[in-house]
């Protein structure tokens, strides 16, 4: 019928509306064939949950062709700058994927080997929205799995200069940047807004006020349109998900509080809000900064060294020298004794070695190699000392997920992380329920007052106290802990210390100090050449007592062992 409104059909997938294109199949609607295709896969492997987490939680696939363009990933040489790890069967790749954004992405990516064979395992880093991925290299290549990740809507950003480095670094000056121009639009309204705070409006010159509310408003705008950019983004995604998140009310309470004051300055009736605006927005950012710092720094990146090796011998002309594991430079020869963690990627120097990767694979046998093999970092030699040429610097946060590997993970959640999710569940709704509340009971008698009671509602509950909280407390907790020379590998160590009764120390060189220990020989078959062969085996390991026996011996002279045990 003429005039009758067309009907708006939602791809069932990404949830885009079907306007030059709709593909109909399984009773579902479909805005292009990618979609349709993901939805196959998904079928296919029995994986249709995915639908169930979220209203139509897919990406988008209309106009990408991923003909050749991965092509690149063909290259051996990019393959091995890319890896976190390889051998002749197994690979790990971590990948950056911007469109991460809610439980239903997690869902499908780490349940990618259901989708693709070859893949043996997948976690997200929703944080940093990161995928690692483990491989099987007789069954797929990098370019299949990332054409695969692209396929579903997921493309990896790849970019190998060093791309975790950059990342950061961009992320860090948006925020850095965001936070200066609240805080100079705050500091200026603030100053500007003296006269009102003491009661001296009445004189100063009409036209000067006029001009210090509209200068006011002005300072205000950068704040409202950019500083508060993200928040905006993230309250649109939680609405289109028909999801109502935590910057909801945020959003709200800043549209609130900026379009009263502009009511008010373009009636003439006040001065506005602005420097209220301005502060909120800057405190939250400065918060946001500040949950940003303490998510770096939570995961044992701040020392890594209890487990990895603090310091390592690198050759100095002639000699060694120990230096610390982050001054290693690419060309540096180092050597790996006993039982070590090798720091960073290289390439092995020595005729033979035999290397332990059940740090980074989880199998306990150890992998032999000769010379000029590239071994990667994480690994440990089982045996004698070795010599290494660095072929990469060493990347903390590498060494971080590591230690952190999910083999030492138990798959549980923190008690304070449930309280803060259920609270957290509950409180968006109770805030714009109680806010709009407020605003019926006082429409009737006084609708400034009203309208003013449901903006105070927003901001006096602003949820960045509750988002915050984990964050701030334990950040706290880490800073007191760090300034006491104390550190703990993850933050649900410091939940459970609360139940701990005693310590117990079981090592040699924890408590005790073995530079204080004596050393005396008792053999009557004691000569210089046992004590080369003693000094030498000293020399391998690490351990404190045979670290203090090779300094009393204190040779120079050198022995290659064949075998080592």
């Amino acid at each position: 019928m003429p005039g009758k409104d067309k009907e708006i059909v939602e791809c069932y997938h990404c949830g885009d509306e079907c306007l030059d294109e709709l593909i109909v199949f399984d009773d579902k609607n479909f805005c292009c064939h990618g979609c349709k295709t993901v939805y196959e896969i998904l079928k296919e492997n029995d994986l249709c949950t995915y639908y169930d987490l979220d209203k139509n939680p897919g990406i988008s696939l209309k106009s990408r062709d991923f003909d050749d363009k991965y092509a690149f990933l063909d290259n051996d040489e990019i393959n091995k700058t890319l890896a976190d790890y390889a051998d002749e069967h197994r690979a790990r790749f971590t990948f950056y994927i911007p469109a991460i954004h809610c439980s239903s992405c997690i869902w499908l990516l780490e349940n990618l080997y259901q989708l693709k064979e070859g893949v043996a395992n997948s976690r997200v880093n929703f944080v940093k929205k990161e995928l690692l991925v483990d491989i099987n290299t007789d069954e797929i290549s990098l370019r299949e799995l990332v054409e695969q990740l692209a396929t579903l809507g997921y493309g990896p950003s790849i970019n190998l200069d060093n791309k975790n480095q950059s990342r950061q670094k961009a992320h860090n000056r948006q925020i850095y940047l965001k936070i200066g121009v609240a805080g100079f639009a705050f500091g200026n309204i603030m100053l500007l807004s003296f006269p009102e705070y003491f009661g001296f409006e009445g004189l100063t010159d009409v036209r000067i006020q006029q001009f210090i509310k509209w200068l006011n408003l002005a300072l205000s705008l950068p704040v409202v349109l950019y500083c508060s950019s993200e928040y905006y983004v993230s309250a649109y995604k939680g609405l289109k998900h028909k999801f109502i998140n935590i910057d909801v009310p945020i959003t709200i309470g800043i549209f609130a509080l900026f379009g009263r004051s502009l009511y008010e300055v373009l009636m003439g009736l006040g001065p506005g809000y602005f420097d209220s605006l301005a502060g909120l927005l800057f405190f939250i950012l400065i918060g946001k900064w500040f949950q940003n710092y303490t998510y770096e720094g939570l995961s044992f990146e701040r020392d890594y060294k209890a487990y990895f090796p603090l310091a390592v011998n690198r050759q100095n002309g002639s000699g060694k020298e120990s230096v610390l594991v982050s001054q290693l430079e690419v060309g540096d020869l180092i050597e790996v004794r006993n039982k070590e963690v090798i720091p960073a990627d290289c390439t092995l120097q020595s005729n033979r070695a035999n290397i332990d990767f059940s740090f980074v694979t989880g199998e306990a046998d150890t992998v032999a190699k000769k010379n000029g093999d590239y071994v990667y970092a994480g690994g440990r030699q089982a045996g004698p000392a070795i010599w290494l040429k660095v072929e990469k610097t060493v990347s903390q946060s590498y060494l971080t997920q590591l230690w952190n590997n999910e083999a030492f993970l138990k798959h549980e959640h923190t008690e304070f992380e449930s309280l803060v999710n259920r609270i957290s569940k509950y409180f968006t709704f109770a805030v714009l329920f109680i806010a709009t509340a407020s605003l019926i009971g006082w429409a009737g008698t006084d609708l400034s007052t009203g309208i003013m009671a449901f903006i105070s509602v927003l901001i006096v509950a602003c949820p960045c106290a509750l988002s915050l909280a984990t964050p701030f407390t334990l950040g706290n907790t880490m800073r007191i802990f760090g300034r006491n020379k104390f550190y703990v590998k993850n933050t649900g160590a410091i939940e459970k210390m609360v139940n701990i009764d005693e310590v117990v120390f079981d090592k040699t060189g924890t408590i005790t100090v073995n530079q204080a220990s004596e050393i005396s020989f008792e053999s009557k078959m004691w000569n210089d050449h046992f004590a080369l062969i003693a000094a030498n085996m000293t020399r391998q390991s690490t351990h404190p007592t045979s670290q203090a026996i090779h300094k009393e011996l204190g040779t120079d002279a050198t022995i290659e062992f064949n075998r080592f045990e």
